[in-house]
């Protein structure tokens, strides 16, 4: 763990936020190996944070031991160059657990998934997201999705608990999260981080933008990370052409083709790795590889969003 505070550190990245991608080997298991040269790829391609062991890296798929392995390793590559947070999910008592795993494998922070199942009201999820707060030393941020909604009341209690830094939305509604933005200024006073974590959310981020919200999660970095450096600058510098560009040549086009298969928002992920020369292997059920026609599209894109690069030379 780096001495510098996380929520200084991702208060003004340098690049996108990266989540990797867990490498696997023909057997199935997890290839250490293939993930560190991963992780290090990512971080000398100028990746501001590695969020290891999270959604696109099949949290849901990995074993408390496979968990550890995974986000030691990313520690290790990264070498305090960057922060590395680490998933945390399913009910209270594991991720309590994966909590204090975490912290022992050296991370600096936890990303909260939803819990297991059920659909939970205000008072239980906030009890929920305390105890994983409290479990470790590690600051959290609270990823809403799924059966983990939020009211801006809730939101505010969250900001007030010792250890939650900031929270991630995978929702997608712009007035709720305007007026969770709001509650909080007004209730908390500090800094409190707010994330886009849709998936792509590079096809939503000037919307986020609009709302004060500038911190976004880049699953494409994974395969193609001149182009989320180039988008990201863009926003950066309010190159909002660049950012047109990118987004009707090559954005758009991935989220299309994102949108034709469930399970594509990792696996179309994993393909894309593939593509580019590092065999991190299949996903593990329950999600299942793209179909052949679709990796196709993808490798044709792919080669469309690099051309638009040239165009801006």
């Amino acid at each position: 763990m780096t001495p510098a505070p996380l929520a200084e550190r991702l208060s003004i990245p340098s690049g996108p936020l990266f989540f990797p991608v867990t490498a696997y080997g023909p057997d199935g298991s997890v290839d250490v190996d293939v993930y560190r040269a991963h992780v290090r790829r990512g971080v000398e391609a100028g990746a501001a944070a590695v969020f290891a062991c999270c959604g696109t890296g099949e949290f849901h798929a990995l074993t408390p031991e496979e968990f550890e392995a995974c986000v030691r390793a990313a520690v290790e590559e990264t070498a305090g160059r960057v922060p590395v947070v680490a998933g945390a999910g399913y009910g209270t008592a594991l991720a309590v657990r994966y909590a204090r795993l975490a912290e022992a494998a050296g991370a600096d922070g936890l990303l909260a998934m939803p819990p297991y199942l059920v659909a939970a009201g205000q008072e239980g999820l906030v009890r929920h997201y305390r105890a994983v707060a409290a479990a470790s030393g590690l600051p959290v941020i609270v990823y809403q999705r799924d059966n983990a909604v939020f009211t801006p009341e809730g939101v505010v209690e969250l900001a007030r608990t010792d250890g939650i830094i900031g929270f991630k939305d995978g929702l997608g509604d712009l007035d709720l999260m305007q007026r969770i933005v709001s509650a909080v200024r007004t209730e908390v006073p500090g800094d409190f981080l707010y994330f886009n974590g849709l998936p792509t959310a590079e096809q939503t981020q000037l919307a986020y933008r609009g709302i004060g919200i500038t911190l976004y999660s880049s699953a494409v970095f994974c395969f193609v990370p001149e182009i989320a450096l180039a988008f990201h600058q863009a926003l950066q510098t309010g190159d909002d052409a660049v950012a047109h560009r990118l987004l009707d040549g090559f954005y758009r086009p991935f989220v299309e083709l994102r949108a034709q298969g469930r399970g594509y928002a990792v696996a179309l992920v994993k393909a894309g790795v593939r593509l580019r020369g590092l065999d991190v292997g299949e996903v593990r059920p329950p999600l299942h590889e793209p179909a052949e026609d679709h990796v196709k599209q993808l490798a044709e894109l792919i080669d469309r969003g690099y051309e638009l690069l040239e165009e801006d030379k």
